[in-house]
């Protein structure tokens, strides 16, 4: 599902599940016990990266339509624990996105520190509403939590992705780098927050998203329950499956 190497004083998470990294149930728990792991490891700092031309294509999509309802009371919770070991992750990371990120692969972009795609072809945006689906809770908060507040309403209501230059202004990434540097230069930014002392940059980090864990305690369990709801309906797997048609049409 993944590699795992050293550089130095950093590990390189790069993942390698199927073609398109999409986020299922085992892959989202996988991800999140290293992430988990990393919290005690030698390593000063974390940086996560995709293969190809994606990152990662967000919720298998295919899976979730053949899988019935029954697949989701599994998968929110996985993908919850993903979110929430790599966002408060209390070392740096940084996100090396080679390529596409999608929905869900895009908001596991948004975790990091530090963003840093490559320059060409690749899109990155969240189209859960296109797809029919509401953000859970904590994914949501990551959203707002990572980009440029003028660009909110756009980033989540439209489901548009964006080229590396348009995903720029709006903060979904913070620097575009030429692609055969891209992990050498997200390596060096992660060594640049791993120099710091680590326990002033751990407690300066929390008190960075201390907001979204403040808002997870206010409204987490009523917006993740009323989510779930959504999730679990007949007619979620309507609108997914009418979306694949769509877009593989498109592809």
């Amino acid at each position: 599902m993944f590699t795992l190497t050293h550089i130095r004083h950093v590990a390189v998470l790069a993942m390698q599940h199927g073609k398109a990294n999409a986020l299922d149930t085992e892959f989202c728990l996988a991800l999140a016990a290293k992430f988990d792991e990393l919290k005690s490891a030698d390593a000063r700092a974390v940086v996560v990266t995709g293969q190809g031309r994606i990152f990662s294509a967000g919720v298998d999509l295919l899976r979730a339509t053949t899988s019935g309802a029954d697949y989701f009371k599994h998968f929110l919770p996985a993908l919850a624990k993903l979110y929430m070991s790599a966002f408060f992750l209390s070392k740096p990371l940084v996100a090396a996105v080679n390529g596409h990120a999608v929905a869900g692969g895009c908001i596991l972009a948004c975790c990091a520190d530090r963003r840093l795609m490559a320059r060409g072809e690749g899109r990155i945006g969240v189209t859960e509403l296109l797809v029919g689906v509401p953000f859970p809770p904590l994914a949501f908060e990551i959203m707002r939590f990572a980009t440029a507040p003028r660009y909110f309403p756009e980033i989540i209501y439209t489901g548009a992705t964006f080229p590396p230059e348009e995903a720029l202004a709006r903060g979904l990434i913070d620097e575009i780098v030429a692609p055969e540097q891209l992990v050498e230069l997200a390596i060096a930014a992660a060594e640049k927050l791993g120099a710091l002392r680590p326990e002033a940059f751990a407690l300066t980090k929390q008190q960075m998203r201390q907001p979204v864990a403040d808002a997870l305690d206010r409204h987490g369990k009523r917006v993740d329950a009323a989510t779930a709801a959504v999730w679990l309906a007949p007619e979620t797997a309507a609108s997914m499956r009418d979306y694949v048609s769509r877009t593989f049409k498109k592809s």
